[in-house]
């Protein structure tokens, strides 16, 4: 009997031994990625600010690129230039831009957005300077070619909007960044009817470098790409970035401790034909290349069509006689016609017309897709290309003009969001770099276009810009990936 009181006792004891020594499990340590942060800190003051200055790059770039269209018919003079010399100065600017492109793409996932954008725009607005100091029509080109070589990365200011907006924004955020191509635009032509007949083309330049040489001293508010910091292993510059706009927006950061992979192989030209991308690039390519193609091509064709009244109606009986006369008796070479006062309205007019689908844009972009809003806005550019061939007056081709820059505007708007949010991090920037540069080829052609084939067959050259955007109507269909609503990818 005092044998089984004392097993039984034992038997209690190892029981109570058990349940005094175990433990919880261990409580498992929160984590968050910088997509996740920039999702909780949200739309604030830090996004409006960096919506001013980074969207304040497209009048820069604007004001550099339209520059051409409005100094055009000046040097033809000045210079006795034939027409291929014209449309050389715009195609080497965009060889420039095409090369460097890839280049600084390449840079940018390798140290950082902001520093080749800061480095973009350092020489741009140096080599824009030096242009008013040209000598002779072949300084003219290789400095406008160096400007074209910095105004490549001012797509990093893109990149870096795209990666701190949050998902539901981007829709709404980047396609409003139009309004600063716009104000570019708007600006270099009211500038050229003022500044040109006064105190002429040089001038002109060196004021359109001014609002560079400002932003330059604005770019030292907006911090480098949190996303770019963590890929590269600098976590606590990041969460100091992301801490700083949450502070900025009065939001707070999501719990826990910030994780990303850090990627180790960033910026590889393979990597945009890996197999999961390879079609998507591939069409990407085609669709950048004809948007430039037909953008450029109705921007200069607009100067052209202007300055030598290639559409019949747009100018009365009395005038075109005028004109005539005028070019009988002159003994230059080259066709030499400065734009009048409603030439400048006329451009005026056309160029608003890139705002004008902006809404409409807007609302495709977020409801019915990146792919289908582009495919359908293509469409409709190589429609309205085709009916500038019909005979009317000034006023009907003031309204043609207008819908075809709302329409190439809002092809832009879309092809822009849709391929920095369809490639990773560690390739976006060259990315867009590379698609920027294929975008180059077509605005290089478009000159050739625009200010030679129209002069001999005005039909020949509509068709040909018709049928350009027709395959990228297509090839927008067709795209593998709809971002519509995807979070930003980190790795592919």
């Amino acid at each position: 009997m005092a044998t089984k009181q004392t097993e039984s006792v034992t038997i209690i004891s190892l029981r109570k031994l058990s349940l005094e020594t175990r433990e919880p499990p261990p409580k498992e340590s929160k984590t968050f990625t910088v997509e996740d942060a920039v999702e909780t800190i949200g739309f604030g003051r830090f996004h409006i600010a960096l919506f001013l200055i980074m969207g304040s790059t497209g009048v820069v770039e604007a004001m550099e690129i339209m520059l051409i269209a409005v100094v055009s018919p000046v040097i033809r003079c000045e210079w006795q230039l034939e027409n291929w010399q014209v449309a050389l100065v715009t195609t080497m600017v965009f060889f420039g831009y095409m090369v460097f492109s890839i280049l600084f793409g390449l840079l940018a996932d390798r140290y950082g957005r902001w520093k080749i954008l800061l480095i973009s725009f350092l020489w741009g607005a140096y080599f824009s300077l030096l242009t008013s100091f040209s000598p002779s029509y072949i300084w003219f080109v290789f400095l406008r070619t160096m400007v074209g070589c910095g105004v490549s990365g001012h797509a990093q200011g893109l990149i870096i909007k795209t990666e701190f907006l949050p998902t539901k924004y981007r829709g709404y955020m980047l396609p409003l960044s139009q309004v600063f191509w716009l104000a570019g635009s708007l600006l270099i032509i009211g500038l050229a009817s003022v500044v040109i007949p006064t105190i002429g083309w040089r001038w002109l330049i060196r004021i359109a470098s001014i609002p560079g040489i400002i932003l330059i001293l604005a770019f030292k508010f907006i911090p480098e790409s949190a996303r770019f910091n963590v890929s590269t292993g600098n976590t606590q510059a990041a969460l100091a970035t992301l801490q700083r706009i949450a502070k900025m927006n009065r939001s707070v950061m999501p719990e826990g401790t910030l994780v990303e992979p850090i990627l180790e192989k960033r910026g590889r030209f393979a990597d945009l034909l890996d197999a999961k991308y390879l079609r998507t690039t591939l069409q990407i390519w085609v669709i950048w290349l004809g948007i430039s193609f037909a953008y450029y091509g109705v921007i200069l064709a607009s100067a052209e069509l202007l300055e030598r009244d290639l559409v019949c109606g747009s100018r009365s009986e009395a005038e075109v006689v005028v004109t005539v006369m005028d070019t009988e008796e002159s003994q230059s070479p080259c066709h030499c016609h400065m734009f009048a006062p409603s030439d400048y309205r006329t451009m005026i007019i056309s160029t608003i017309g890139e705002i004008a689908l902006n809404p409409v844009n807007i609302l495709g972009i977020n409801f019915l897709g990146r792919r289908l809003s582009l495919s359908i806005t293509m469409g409709c550019t190589a429609l309205f290309f085709l009916l500038l061939n019909i005979c009317t007056s000034s006023a009907g081709l003031i309204g043609f003009l207008f819908m075809l820059r709302a329409l190439v505007a809002a092809n832009f708007n879309t092809i822009y969001i849709y391929t920095a949010e369809v490639y990773p991090t560690m390739m976006r920037a060259l990315g867009m770099g590379t698609s920027g540069s294929l975008c180059r080829i077509g605005a290089m052609v478009a000159p050739f276009i625009s200010q030679v084939l129209m002069s001999a067959s005005f039909l020949g050259a509509l068709c040909l810009f018709s049928s350009v955007c027709v395959i990228c109507a297509i090839s927008a269909f067709t795209l593998p990936i709809e971002t519509k609503g995807r979070a930003l990818q980190q790795i592919k």
